[in-house]
């Protein structure tokens, strides 16, 4: 009989941010898989939990998947965290969920953060209709996606790196105008900054601005200014 492969989410931030299931679950599993070891072993120690844990990231998904499977094959069950929120939301995990749910395996996606919801939510722009770009490309594409995003006339929502915002403020206000745009970042931290103007009030902001952290980035690109 197949185990069952769990989708657990992290807190992003506070580490108070998780379920009572979630602890359940990483208590009862035969494996945890996950981005970073160290990080995930900072939660585990909070909640005493000495379930075995094992790295599965971005850069061996591929060559450990079917290690992965043929463990769930044998009856023993796995839990999927990444770093911080909902695995395989721009985090490493859709590979093993396809390849899981092709071999008849059970998938149990528990509710729990992702980072862009409580930032839309916050930013005070239309949240009846949006789209998630997720990052955007470092380079090669990322004219490409702008265009994309310039051509949806919903809320749009992507995370960007603290190296390329201000980079970024500029490219909203050269391919969407001086729309209204919020961003928040390190939510739910000690720290959790939110920033509600105009593409042209987000250029200044960031002048003086701490830009440290990763940013999840509104714009409403339906009604504009």
């Amino acid at each position: 009989m197949n185990g069952k492969l769990f989708i657990v989410p992290t807190p992003i931030g506070n580490l108070d941010d998780i379920t009572f299931r979630a602890v359940q679950i990483l208590q009862e599993v035969d494996l945890i898989l996950a981005e970073d070891t160290r990080t995930t072993g900072v939660l585990l120690k909070k909640y005493k939990i000495k379930t075995n844990c094992t790295a599965y990231h971005i850069h061996n998904e591929h060559s450990k998947v079917t290690l992965q499977i043929d463990f769930l094959r044998a009856g023993k069950n796995l839990a999927l965290v990444s770093d911080a929120g909902t695995p395989a939301i721009s985090d490493p995990g859709f590979l093993l969920l396809r390849e899981a749910i092709q071999a008849g395996i059970e998938v149990c996606c528990l509710p729990g953060p992702t980072a862009f919801v409580p930032a839309l939510v916050m930013s005070g722009l239309p949240s009846d209709n949006f789209s998630f770009y997720g990052f955007l490309p470092s380079k090669k594409g990322r004219k490409t996606k702008l265009l994309e995003m310039k051509l949806d006339k919903r809320t749009l929502v992507l995370y960007e790196s603290p190296h390329r915002v201000i980079k970024f403020a500029d490219e909203i206000l050269a391919n969407f105008g001086n729309i209204k745009v919020a961003y928040a970042r390190e939510i739910s931290k000690l720290h959790e900054t939110i920033f509600r103007g105009s593409a042209e009030l987000l250029i200044e902001h960031l002048k003086t601005a701490l830009v440290k952290g990763e940013y999840v980035f509104i714009l409403d690109n339906k009604h504009g200014i």
